[in-house]
């Protein structure tokens, strides 16, 4: 039996290599391995996975065929010896103790969650085989399993593999544990040339023709030593303007004048302007006019010299320029219109305060809370009071104090509230306290809530996480159904990142799977 077995298995090896050699397939490459196994017969059969001594010691040998990317065929030959004694559950061969050679053939499917050109690449595998004792009976087995292949030079790895061989004969389910070699025929996978060549690109890439720091791919001036913020490019009188976009490149400029300078500065670039280094204007070309009181109109023209004025008024200034009925001499604001309360200053809000002291510029309010109302009568004006509609106390700003009674309600629904294990589906008996909570929602109108899930730390910290948002959620959404709106509840989950006690006992993590529920001012 065992020389036919071998004979089809280096058949089907030099079938499948001649096929690779002759470049019919390059792309999907053969391999063959070669694993020491450790062969555990104990485990699945009443006995102990740590008793190691009664592992048993085998071979295989095996041939792969990629069917496309990541996934292989493989027939795996098995060889090893064990114990009669791991097939004490079926009462084979009592009151002797043999050793009895196992030999087996399988056909496996492999995923590997990587293309092998990666440096680890983990897998699983299933598939069928047969096993045969030289003492014994023939026996189905199913091996489901994972590994990992550790390149160690092209076409080269190291493999670590466990299968669980599920045995369709009492008493002949058992592990097996594998580490060996692999090896890839063939020119190798497409990926690993492309990447190749994607890494010369790359260095083509990095190329820097003028050593000034900035790759050729992004050096607008690869020929010419520039500046990183220029793209690469010169520039000369160190104006931050590239020299070839500058029309002073020699002297330092604004990029306004396209790199020329203003020497004093009066909007005239120095090559236009007939008096650069004294301030003047575009209509007297550059060069300063006598205007003491910079309006626009020279000295000898302005009748009033020191007082600016508009030209229609030869220079002086008109009784009221605003037109708001106070004289430009009192006006605290000429410019614009105000009135007598506010000494010629904009007041929107007619409240007596001018518009740039008014904290609320646009609703009438006393000078006393500096042009703020206060709507509720609370004595803390809109601007402080986070809920002007309702009237509340400093202490809490502005907002209803909520009750003793109505906040050990949101106590205790931290802990009244439940939910089915391991899942967010409210119980029954959680529906009456989520009522209560509804109706202080309908109490205190001018209150936000904020409900928030929390976990114990059993179990993996995303899963936590999840099940507390989904959590929050069951009770966000209970509420909406009694007839609070959207717009006042919010929920966020925390998993167990936020214990309010020690997770080490059973009490500690109850106490830590919770909900709360926090009310919080509407503004």
């Amino acid at each position: 039996m065992f020389k036919k077995i071998f004979f089809v298995v280096l058949s089907a090896l030099f079938i499948l290599c001649t096929n690779d050699l002759e470049g019919q397939n390059t792309k999907y490459p053969l391999g063959i391995s070669f694993k020491a196994l450790f062969m555990d017969y104990q485990t699945a059969n009443g006995g102990s996975f740590s008793q190691f001594n009664d592992y048993h010691n085998g071979f295989e040998i095996a041939v792969s065929k990629s069917l496309q990317d990541r996934l292989n065929l493989v027939i795996p030959f098995k060889i090893g010896v064990v114990n009669n004694d791991v097939f004490d559950l079926n009462k084979l061969d009592q009151g002797r103790s043999l050793h009895k050679t196992v030999y087996g053939l399988d056909a496996q499917i492999q995923y590997q969650f990587f293309n092998p050109n990666k440096e680890i690449v983990p897998y699983v595998l299933v598939g069928l085989g047969f096993v045969n004792e030289s003492e014994g009976k023939f026996n189905m087995q199913a091996p489901l399993g994972a590994g990992l292949q550790f390149k160690a030079a092209p076409n080269a790895y190291i493999t670590l593999q466990s299968e669980y061989r599920l045995s369709f004969t009492e008493g002949r389910t058992n592990l097996h544990h594998g580490v060996g070699f692999v090896y890839l025929f063939g020119k190798g996978a497409p990926e690993e040339k492309e990447e190749m060549e994607k890494e010369m690109e790359k260095e083509e890439e990095l190329v820097d023709s003028d050593g000034d720091g900035v790759t050729d791919n992004l050096d607008l001036c690869p020929e010419a030593i520039g500046v990183k913020e220029l793209n690469g490019c010169p520039d000369m009188d160190g104006d931050g303007i590239a020299d070839y976009q500058d029309k002073c490149p020699s002297v330092a400029g604004l990029k306004v004048f396209a790199g020329c300078p203003d020497s004093d500065g009066d909007g005239i670039m120095d090559s236009e302007d007939e008096c650069p280094n004294l301030a003047g204007t575009v209509e007297n070309n550059g060069c300063p006019v006598t205007d003491r009181d910079n309006d626009g109109i020279p000295d000898l023209k302005d009748k009033c010299p020191d007082l600016a004025g508009p030209s229609d008024n030869d220079g002086c200034p008109q009784a009221d320029r605003d037109k708001d009925g106070v004289p430009d001499a009192s006006d605290a604001c000429p410019d614009q219109a105000g009135s007598i309360k506010t000494n010629g200053c904009p007041d929107s809000d007619n409240d007596g305060i001018r518009d740039s002291e008014d904290k609320c510029p646009r609703t009438a309010g006393p000078a006393v809370y500096n042009g703020c109302p206060d709507t509720d009568g609370d004595g803390l004006h809109d601007g402080r009071d986070k809920c002007p509609n309702s009237a509340g106390p400093v202490s809490t700003n502005g907002c209803p104090e909520i009750s003793k009674a109505d906040r050990e309600t949101l106590n205790i629904a931290m802990r009244a509230v439940q939910f089915d294990t391991g899942r967010s589906t409210l119980k029954s008996e959680s529906f009456g306290v989520l009522k209560q909570i509804a109706d202080i929602m309908r109490r205190y109108p001018d209150y936000n809530l904020m409900i928030s899930g929390h976990t114990d730390n059993t179990g993996s910290a995303t899963a936590n996480q999840k099940l507390s948002e989904r959590r929050a959620q069951a009770c966000y959404e209970y509420l909406i159904t009694q007839g609070i709106s959207n717009n006042r509840l919010n929920f966020a989950g925390y998993g167990e990142s936020r214990p309010i006690t020690d997770n080490n006992s059973l009490r500690g993590r109850s106490l830590n799977r919770r909900v709360e529920f926090n009310l919080v001012p509407a503004n």
